[in-house]
């Protein structure tokens, strides 16, 4: 079955199993391998995506449910100027180890501050609680969200 939607902002097409989940089609179909698959249960948060600008899970959703909408992955949000914020302040905040969670972390703290661009604390760790980080712990990560709501006044 061709599904049409737009990825990254470029309409794409892609004959596939229309049951076939929206992650296994980036990464194996299209070769967008930013998006990891990690529990392939929606658990973990590592193939978190933006589909019509909200966060979801990739590996639970059939690509027949994306046809017409828009999908963007980290390959797609970090050539945008909030992208490469929250990317900046991964860095500087030293939230960054293995980086096979942080594809699905850059995408879960942009849609947070998209929707709140000075978030408490509170409402950074509630953010991030759908994406499991095994390597730096979540302080890093909180500490980035903070960072990227500050230098990126203005964006949000």
């Amino acid at each position: 079955m061709k599904i049409e939607f737009y990825l990254n902002s470029h309409l794409v097409v892609v004959d596939v199993d229309p049951m076939q989940s929206l992650l296994h089609t980036l990464r194996g179909t299209m070769s967008h391998t930013a998006t990891k698959e990690g529990c392939g249960e929606g658990e973990c948060g590592a193939c978190s995506v933006l589909f019509n600008d909200r966060l979801v899970n990739a590996c639970m959703m059939p690509i027949s449910q994306v046809q017409g909408g828009d999908v963007m992955t980290l390959e797609g949000l970090r050539q945008t100027e909030k992208g490469q914020c929250v990317i900046n302040a991964l860095l500087e905040a030293k939230g960054v180890q293995c980086g096979f969670c942080t594809p699905g972390m850059v995408l879960a703290l942009y849609a947070l501050l998209e929707a709140d661009p000075n978030p408490t604390e509170l409402a950074i760790r509630t953010a991030i609680s759908g994406n499991l980080c095994r390597c730096t712990g979540y302080g890093m990560i909180v500490e980035a969200a903070k960072i990227a709501a500050e230098k990126g006044e203005g964006l949000w």
